[in-house]
């Protein structure tokens, strides 16, 4: 059967999945079903102090729309990605107070008691030029791709307590001290691995943004929200550094979930040494710019987190990102993944089209009860939030998962 044809009979099927394949957390759940999401919501501005005029005024229609996707959507534990870092939380609290505790179009508030933010390395000066174009100017040659610091930042907002004083963050952690990294290669040199200097790798940070750690107390229950959101393994040459950095960026928390030996080389802000305690429960969750069988990243980098023995992958689904694919076109007709499984509208002509780049992934002591990805059918009043280019909200959609806490 065609491609085309494939598409169209799998969107004839999902079509009767309801509004945007969203229903309430403790549906068939429980009390004990708690909702965790990632949602890259493309917060970010291209000035320093522009977010924080944009929520201060409670009015700004994009963050209005996304603050209704979050309430249509209710999550109890959620991180947002793209969301620039402003100390003292400002930003953070002002999106909070303007815009999802006020209910939009309809939908109710939300409350969020807690919430964290710490610094990102993005537009943090390295002193390096890391794309060797001959000049230190730019996002390029920052320690992770930013205008100025703190841009494409992130924020989690939760309606349990946020345990802040056993947080642990990861945002200082060289590259180098990832035992078989995989470091670019300059392809104009016979040497390995050699496209940053060794000055440069003795200072270069793996993470892009930051790793976080967020013990979260459910009831009696910690579960540990582990997030990120590692850089798009594009706007490089051939010798792959965002690639091969997204790959890594990934491989970090597959690597500190596994108890021992595995994740005894990592240290966190604090020095402290080693990944998550055995019998630890915990959600991995972000933008993770990685889809299992399309676009740009190394092989099998999603992998090290879908098929790890620890992790269980959900499989969100939704009938809108596979209407795109139809309706779109373009570099979807030759994709080899169901497009029912994508989070994000990428560009399609010509490349890379629709992807799964968005994760919220429990650990195999949590039950999914529930997983989803708003994104609405184009007859769905709801579709208004994600729309086209120019999108109302974001490329990105929420991805949501229900698990039982118990």
């Amino acid at each position: 059967m065609r491609r085309t044809s494939r598409l169209l009979v799998a969107l004839g099927v999902l079509l009767g999945a309801g509004t945007a394949g969203v229903v309430p957390a403790d549906a068939g759940g429980g009390h004990e079903s708690v909702r965790f999401a990632t949602y890259n919501a493309s917060l970010n501005r291209a000035a320093a102090g522009q977010l924080v005029a944009d929520l201060s005024t409670g009015t700004n229609a994009q963050a209005k729309a996304v603050a209704e996707v979050i309430q249509r959507t209710r999550p109890d534990v959620l991180l947002i990605n793209e969301f620039d870092f402003v100390p003292n939380q400002q930003a953070a609290n002002l999106f909070r107070t303007n815009y999802l505790e006020v209910g939009q179009s309809g939908a109710q508030p939300i409350q969020y008691p807690y919430v964290y933010v710490a610094p990102s390395n993005t537009g943090i000066p390295s002193g390096f030029d890391l794309n060797n174009d001959g000049q230190i100017a730019g996002g390029d040659d920052a320690f992770g791709f930013g205008a100025f610091e703190g841009q494409f930042g992130m924020v989690v907002y939760s309606r349990y307590p946020i345990d802040t004083r056993h947080v642990r963050t990861f945002q200082l952690f060289k590259w180098k001290d990832m035992p078989g990294a995989l470091l670019p290669d300059d392809p104009a040199t016979a040497a390995p691995a050699d496209w940053y200097s060794p000055a440069e790798l003795n200072v270069f940070r793996l993470s892009s943004k930051s790793h976080w750690d967020l013990p979260i107390q459910i009831g009696k229950r910690t579960v540990h929200f582990l997030v990120s959101h590692p850089t798009p393994p594009t706007f490089d040459g051939a010798e792959d550094r965002n690639g091969r950095r997204n790959h890594d960026e990934i491989r970090f928390w597959a690597d500190y979930v596994q108890p021992g030996q595995r994740s005894s080389y990592i240290y966190d802000d604090n020095g402290r040494y080693g990944g998550l305690r055995p019998g630890s429960a915990f959600v991995i969750a972000g933008d993770q710019n990685s889809d299992p069988v399309d676009g740009d990243s190394v092989p099998g980098s999603i992998q090290q987190l879908i098929e790890h023995p620890r992790i269980i992958d959900p499989l969100p689904t939704s009938a809108g990102a596979a209407e795109a694919a139809v309706l779109q076109g373009g570099a979807n007709l030759a994709h080899r993944g169901d497009p029912k499984y994508d989070t994000a509208d990428f560009n399609d002509n010509p490349a890379p089209g629709n992807l799964r780049a968005d994760y919220v992934l429990p650990s195999r002591q949590l039950r999914p009860v529930g997983a989803g990805v708003f994104w609405p059918v184009q007859a769905d009043p709801l579709f208004r939030l994600t729309g086209v280019f120019p999108f109302p909200t974001s490329d990105h959609r929420l991805v949501w998962l229900d698990t039982r806490v118990h």
